[in-house]
């Protein structure tokens, strides 16, 4: 795999990572309210589904670091993983908010095209 794609999936990692913190545990705390746009009482009754979300996007970021620490064996885990990552920012493009397309989609497509290319 080359610099360019390590680095877009290390790139993606800290996306994830940083979705999860949000998710888990800034949620109903200020940064949470105004990134997501909602409402504090909006924000107490979908906590815990915004944890479960977070935890999910954990769990995308460490299946890539796995891929990645796994070198030249590791290739079609982290292709596995980018795939997750791509089908989960279309649906939720599709069915939740239109720029989860550009914010995940995106660079999980961008990240497997380097991958094949480079």
């Amino acid at each position: 795999m080359s610099l360019y794609a390590q680095s877009s999936v290390v790139l993606i990692v800290l996306l994830h990572f940083s979705f999860m913190v949000l998710e888990m545990f800034l949620w109903d705390k200020p940064v949470g309210l105004k990134i997501f746009n909602h409402s504090k009482e909006l924000a107490a009754k979908t906590k815990v589904l915004a944890a479960n979300q977070g935890l999910y996007n954990g769990f995308l970021a460490a299946g890539l670091i796995w891929g990645l620490f796994r070198g030249s064996h590791g290739i079609e885990t982290v292709l596995f993983f980018l795939a997750c990552i791509l089908v989960a920012g279309i649906f939720g493009a599709v069915t939740a908010k239109k720029s989860i397309l550009y914010i995940q989609a995106f660079p999980a497509a961008i990240a497997i095209l380097l991958i094949h290319f480079t």
